[in-house]
């Protein structure tokens, strides 16, 4: 079918406890086939880390589990640029870490963990600029540091996503165009994600307006829908209060089912370019923070995760784009039929 989008999640936002059987029973209950890994305790012991931080038989662990339940690794949701650009001071508390330790440490951790997961995908961001100026100004200097950083994960046979986000320099469509554009490496691509973008007290016009900047560049998109509360002033930065205003992808700001109606009209040209780059097609990818969210992460539950995928089953139906949950033939197939 040339409209069928794959359907995926971050499993933490899954569950309570943060275990991988909690995330990953999850996951398949409510039909899902495929996963990104962020933060979880593989052994059960209590002890939650990022999927970076796993050591080698961590991920052994996490990669049998995941085979046992029968999920595949989307991308690594890993922390890649979010720190600053530059070593200043300013009013936010990211640190800095030089480049070439940064791509000794975060980076070689990150690949580290795709190789042990068999990801294709890595999702990453665009670093912080010196809060309060113009993002425009640092454009040419994120292209810098984000040049090597796509170049090694080309040589691992990685796409490297660079998401949409409010407070870094890659925080509106245009700008994360433009930082794709110029950085000039086929094996990056966008992440498109509407809650980033309505929590900056955007409408869904703007919303919209931002997608269609940066569509063409996109790889995969984030399901996450904020709803604007008229309360909140905009102040250039978002925070901590306005991370609490997160709802179902039909119920928000982020213009889903405007943006899902487009989009199915540029998903075979984008699936064949993602297929070409190794990956196995366009995700929509289930961050939904509905009980939740902040800078590193955010959570959903198990009941909050089911409602966001049925949410966006429904206006899957409704846009006519195809998608597939687990069924019967699963089933057998598992069982050796």
């Amino acid at each position: 079918m040339p409209h069928e989008i794959l359907l995926s999640a971050f499993a933490d936002e899954a569950a309570n406890s943060k275990t991988a059987i909690e995330q990953f029973s999850v996951l398949a209950a409510l039909g899902l086939s495929h996963y990104s890994p962020r933060f979880v305790d593989v052994t059960g012991s209590g002890t939650v880390k990022h999927v970076t931080a796993l050591d080698d038989l961590e991920l052994q662990r996490l990669a049998a589990l995941q085979t046992e339940y029968g999920l595949s690794v989307t991308s690594i949701g890993s922390r890649i640029g979010k720190v600053k650009l530059r070593d200043v001071a300013d009013a936010s508390h990211n640190k800095y870490v030089a480049p070439d330790e940064y791509l000794r440490t975060e980076v070689a951790a990150t690949l580290r963990a795709a190789r042990g997961l068999g990801a294709k995908m890595i999702r990453g961001f665009s670093f912080y600029h010196p809060q309060g100026d113009d993002p425009w100004k640092y454009v040419d200097e994120a292209v810098e540091r984000l040049g090597p950083i796509v170049d090694l994960c080309a040589r691992e046979g990685l796409v490297y996503g660079l998401e949409v986000e409010a407070n870094l320099i890659g925080q509106n469509g245009r700008l994360l165009a433009a930082l794709t554009e110029r950085t000039g490496r086929p094996n990056m691509v966008c992440i498109f994600d509407g809650g980033n973008l309505s929590s900056q007290n955007m409408s869904w016009m703007q919303v919209y307006d931002e997608y269609r900047a940066m569509r063409d560049h996109i790889g995969w998109i984030h399901i996450k829908d904020y709803k604007v509360d008229p309360g909140l002033a905009w102040t250039g930065v978002v925070d901590e209060e306005r991370l609490k205003n997160f709802v179902p992808a039909d119920m928000g700001d982020s213009a889903h089912e405007a943006i899902l109606r487009d989009f199915r009209t540029v998903l075979p040209t984008l699936t064949g370019r993602m297929r070409s780059l190794g990956a196995p097609g366009v995700f929509l990818e289930l961050e939904p923070h509905l009980k939740g969210g902040g800078q590193f992460g955010g959570f959903s539950g198990p009941d909050g995760l089911g409602v966001a995928v049925r949410a966006l089953c429904r206006l899957l139906d409704y846009t006519g784009i195809g998608y597939r949950l687990r069924t019967m033939d699963d089933i057998r197939a598992a069982r050796g039929f």
